[in-house]
């Protein structure tokens, strides 16, 4: 039998509907195939679609396998005969088995998947749970319209508890939390605590923390006391007496030293004694300068005895120290019960479910609650195959909830004797890597006995498969895959794997890893970050490196063979898998950018990084406070203001105290965004202020075309944070501001096709790329413990330092670090199995010694056991890797035209257009010398006088005071403007049929700027215009020829003004001097004569 054969049966017999399978599926075997085509069979057999659940460990898995399933059934509904039936042997069903009818019903397989009520029930353990929430909303005690609670918001939510803690009787519990929080953020701390302990948990008694912590009755007062008690004494007389007449410094110094601990008081001896036979660290002191003659024993068993007294003080110090194990533990159950009360309701009352509240409420609903076996008879009338994909990443809470409904085709009427009722679990050990989110690698194999306990033992019986084969990789990376994890490993057994393609060419690069070196920053400017990594830093020499071998493959046209094609690499083959997103990872892209190379960037995102999203938070925060100058400094340089460097500097230097958008209000700039965003940010809802930026401003469009079409993703995301901010509260510009300071939100990227990809291995799970490059092979720290942790019997505890773990804390962390190492080990099984022809593992750094301190280490263990070559950079290598010759290569798509030669020259920086200045920004002196007043308070007492002007004469005399004290409240522009009222002479001015605050816009010329104003008065008659402008100057020019230039300018405008308003009519202009009330008539000629003096290029101030 072939491979392809054995290939084809093994999934063909873990896809058979006709019972229960338990299938382990090695990487790259084809799994998602199997679970697409034994649901398939399950609707061509009769099952209805609605009775089958399928479970996927991602939203995107769950998509993949719908879109598949879909677009095989829509194939079933439309090819011939022959080519149906074929694909029904296919599936597995017998040739005898294929029957007319089972023709028709795979024809209308896809009409009834669409036609379902609800779609085929393809979807995460959370959105089932979700659903089941929904539909049992009272037996589950959650709102019928409960809404999913983001990261976002539950920081937020967070925060406000411990705010309201603070300021009520729970303050002292708050006081003790913030006195041992060694971060000065709570976020974290906060997180913890409501991930770990559940509402309602009692605290536990000092007695109970002391036995799961395992001090014991230990207190500082019985410790010390202990270790300086009549034993220790005694032993420090045997020490002095034969320590009499020794030689040595040292051992002088310690025995004066002992001898002052055996007269001091009891209560200062541990002190001293602690200090004299142990280091810093809580250690035993050396003895190795001490002189020979005293180690060999001349002077008595002085060694011996100095090791019992500092033994015995170490283990002293090791116990002192874990008492502040149980100082935290109670502080713990003392603020956790209050938080956790606090947030529970809180939720309850907002109708908020976070995604473990979704599993822990469901998993209670159907295993603990009193409506369980209720809702388990409702829900099995409705399910008969249940399908669960990815199972090893399966956290215990979610196993919980899918052996509930497993177990009811077994129970009572469940276990119907005229239905075929199956469960199909598909997954991989050797896979778990997800165990931050819960995942036990170990539960996989727990529930296969488990499962196989609780289902019938007839037709559906649990019955074990497994997925040999890879489709994917070449035999020489799975040759070293299971070379490497011939060890003793985390990925358990060693594992077994068959190439399916056994003639396809496969390269194992290992690289000699780059040794750290001293950094040389002498070529550091002043002005550099001082976190910029040197030119010869081993991460960033590195990342050239495999930036300089991308770009050789392709010059060189390495070959590669994907789907069958033997072409040249390409830049969309190439996958770069890091295990962190740390600065190797930026120093790869970087690299790769600076080489020229096609990138597809970072397949993560925080989302407050994103220039286009940092431009459009700095807009939003100017317009919730539009004092905040350096955000809207922040706007101005961007693609929404258009400023440049030098544009700001001249608009905000030299201001004085005047705030910036006073500024940019009166200069040519261009305001509209902003004035709009203005006049909305306390109406609209945060998501419509950005979508009116975006599309009525173009803002999206500006944003994309100076800093990438990418930027698209995190604005997208942006407004989806708006959406689901408005969803959770009541939006306010403010709100949503705080509302994504308190979020660390992290944008998942979808990298485009032909290009390089550099991402995480968690990230890459489920890809497979023809070159994968490790880059970060070398060893690594393991993380230790911190914050809030649960020991192996379910006690919460806080973690204080590391010197002060009690041995339960102790022991939880060296467990944690074991499994740290093995889910490294599946890490690196990930990463080695995503490769299909060539690998390239390299390093920078140390790479310690054996297989277990590194990947690099193992994957040269591995080489090794296959034979490679010796050598600094080591290869191994199988088939054709001939260059492929151009002729031979796949025609490449039609290339556009050469640009010609005029796209490519510098385009001329266009001038700004102008925008229309005000009268008043008009140049030359608006006052005559010794005006006196301070320029803000005499622009208020003008506008004061202007406003009472406009207004008081549209109302009778005697309520003219009333109305101008609300106008404004001061009381010498009151008197002021009452005076000019009040003038026989001046009257013509505010009769009825005058014209008060007419705007006008003047639009610019060749010569002159444009202006935009309001005339203050104008008197209309059949055959002239006078136009008044009122002005309150403190200094009044006896004669219009004193009248200073800058107020002739602006009288020039409204003249050019009202030139082209009335035509026909003769123009008069006077000036109404406010403090002496006197109308003075402006000469025509000196107006046009001062207009005239000004042009276009000094129209802005």
């Amino acid at each position: 039998m072939t491979a392809t054969d054995a290939a084809t049966r093994a999934q063909i017999a873990a896809a058979d509907p006709s019972g229960s399978v338990w299938l382990a599926a090695n990487a790259g075997s084809g799994k998602t195939r199997v679970l697409t085509q034994r649901v398939a069979w399950l609707l061509l057999t009769g099952t209805p679609p609605e009775r089958i659940l399928c479970l996927t460990f991602t939203k995107a898995a769950a998509g993949e396998m719908q879109n598949r399933l879909y677009k095989q059934l829509g194939e079933w509904a439309m090819i011939p005969d022959e080519d149906l039936r074929a694909r029904l042997y296919a599936l597995g069903v017998r040739p005898g088995e294929v029957t007319s009818d089972q023709m028709r019903r795979a024809r209308t397989l896809f009409a009834r998947a669409i036609e379902t009520p609800g779609g085929l029930k393809i979807q995460t353990i959370h959105a089932f749970c979700a659903s089941l929430l929904r539909r049992f909303p009272l037996e589950a005690g959650v709102s019928p319209l409960f809404q999913e609670m983001d990261d976002a918001a539950a920081t937020r939510l967070h925060a406000e508890i411990l705010d309201a803690m603070s300021d009520g009787p729970e303050a002292p519990l708050v006081d003790a939390m913030a006195k041992r929080l060694s971060d000065a953020e709570p976020s974290a701390f906060l997180a913890a605590v409501a991930k770990h302990w559940p509402p309602g948990r009692p605290a536990l008694s000092e007695a109970a923390l002391r036995m799961a912590l395992g001090v014991g009755d230990d207190t500082e007062e019985t410790i010390r006391d202990g270790v300086i008690g009549a034993d220790m004494l005694d032993m420090v007389d045997d020490f002095l007496g034969d320590a009499e007449g020794a030689p040595g410094k040292t051992l002088s110094e310690l025995v004066a030293g002992l001898k002052t601990v055996v007269q001091a008081a009891p209560e200062d001896r541990w002190d001293m004694l602690s200090g004299l036979l142990l280091t810093a660290k809580g250690e035993p002191r050396s003895t190795g300068r001490w002189p020979k003659a005293v180690l060999a024993g001349d002077h008595g068993p002085l060694p011996e005895l100095f090791a019992a007294m500092a033994g015995r003080a170490a283990d002293a110090r090791r116990r002192l120290a874990a008492l502040a194990s149980l100082d935290y533990a109670q502080t713990l159950h003392a603020f956790a019960p209050a938080f956790t009360a606090r947030l529970d309701a809180a939720k309850r009352a907002r109708g908020w479910l976070d995604f473990d509240d979704q599993i822990d409420r469901a998993r209670h609903l159907l295993s603990t609650s009193d409506m369980a076996q209720w809702v388990l008879f409702k829900l099995d009338g409705g399910l008969d195959h249940i399908l669960v994909d990815e199972a090893q990443d399966t956290a215990p809470a979610q196993w919980d909830v899918i052996r509930a409904l497993a177990a009811e085709f077994g129970a009572g009427q469940g276990a119907r004797p005229d239905t075929l009722r199956t469960l199909f679990v598909v997954g991989d050990r050797k896979q778990s890597i997800y165990s931050f989110q819960g995942a036990d690698p170990d539960a996989f194999d727990r529930m296969r006995a488990e499962f196989d306990r609780i289902l019938p033992t007839e037709a559906a019986a649990l019955r074990d498969h497994a997925l040999l084969h890879s489709f994917r990789s070449s035999s020489t990376i799975l040759a070293l895959v299971d070379s490497v994890f011939a060890r003793e490993s985390g990925v358990g057994a060693p594992p077994e794997h068959i190439a399916f393609q056994p003639t396809l060419p496969g390269r194992i690069d290992l690289w000699a890893p780059i040794p750290k070196a001293d950094e040389d920053n002498s070529d550091r400017r002043w002005f550099d970050p001082v976190d910029k990594p040197a030119p010869d830093d081993a991460e960033v020499v590195l990342a050239r490196r495999i930036a300089a071998e991308i770009k050789e493959m392709i010059a060189a046209r390495t070959p590669i063979v994907h789907k069958g094609e033997r072409r040249a690499v390409q830049a969309g083959d190439i996958l770069i898998l890091l295990q962190r997103r740390a600065a190797l990872f930026y120093h790869v892209i970087a690299a790769c950018k600076a080489a020229g190379l096609d990138l597809a960037g970072a397949d993560r995102l925080m989302l407050s990084d994103d220039l286009a999203v940092k431009d459009l938070v700095a807009l939003l925060t100017w317009a919730a406070s539009p004092g905040d100058d350096l955000a809207l400094a922040a706007v101005l340089r961007s693609p929404l203001g258009g400023l440049s460097e030098e544009d700001l500097f001249e608009l905000a230097h030299d201001r004085g105290k005047r705030p910036l958008w006073d500024v940019l209000r009166d200069s040519r700039h261009d305001t509209s965004l902003f004035e709009s965003v203005l006049s909305v940010a306390d109406i609209l809802r945060p998501y419509e202020i950005l979508q009116r930026v975006l599309i009525r401003h173009d803002g999206r469009r500006r944003l994309l075309a100076r800093l990438g079409s990418e930027r698209a993703e995190a604005i997208d995301a942006l407004l989806g944070q708006a959406l689901a901010y408005e969803q959770l509260e009541v939006p306010s510009l403010t709100g949503f501001l705080g509302w994504l300071e308190a979020a660390d939100i992290e944008l998942k990227r979808q990298p485009g096709t032909g290009a390089i990809r550099v991402m995480s291995v968690h990230g890459a799970k489920g890809l497979e790329a023809p070159v994968v490059i490790l880059p970060e092979t070398q060893k690594r720290a393991p993380k230790g413990l911190t914050g809030v942790q649960v020991l192996d019997d379910g006690t919460p505890v806080w973690l204080p330092s590391k010197p002060g773990w009690s041995p339960a804390i102790a022991a939880r962390a060296e467990a944690h670090a074991a499994a740290q190492a093995a889910e490294r080990d599946r890490l690196l099984y990930v990463a080695l199995t995503r490769a299909e022809s060539w690998l390239i593992v390299c390093a920078a750094g140390e790479v310690g010694n054996g297989p277990e301190d590194s990947w690099w280490r193992a994957v040269e263990a591995g080489m090794d056991a296959l034979g490679a070559p010796a050598g600094v950079d080591r290869r191994l290598e199988w088939g054709d890797w001939s260059p492929v010759e151009a002729r031979d290569a796949a025609p490449e798509a039609p290339r556009a035209p050469p640009l010609p030669a005029w796209c490519r020259a510098p385009v001329p920086r266009p001038g700004l257009s102008r925008k229309p200045v005000a009268p008043s920004a008009l140049p030359g002196p608006k006052a005559l010398p010794g005006e006196g007043q301070d320029t803000d308070a005499a622009m208020a007492r003008g506008t004061a006088i202007h406003s009472l002007l406009e207004h008081l004469p549209t109302v009778p005399r005697h309520q003219r005071e009333a109305l101008a004290a609300r106008l404004t409240a001061d009381a010498e522009a009151v008197a002021e403007a009452l005076a000019v009222l009040d003038d026989p002479a001046l009257a013509h001015l505010f009769a009825d049929g005058t014209l008060a605050e007419v705007p006008f816009v003047l639009p610019a010329t060749g010569t002159h700027p444009g202006v935009a104003g309001t005339m203050d008065r104008i008197l209309l008659t059949p055959g002239e215009a006078l136009i008044v402008d009122f002005k309150s100057n403190a200094q009044v020019p006896p004669t219009p020829e004193a009248v200073p230039g800058g107020l002739l300018a602006q009288m020039g405008a409204y003249h050019a003004a009202a030139t082209a308003i009335w035509p026909d009519r003769r123009i008069r202009l006077a000036l109404l001097w406010t403090r002496t009330r006197r109308l003075m008539e402006l000469p025509h000629a000196a107006v046009i004569a001062a207009w005239d003096a000004v042009d276009a290029g000094r129209g802005a101030p």
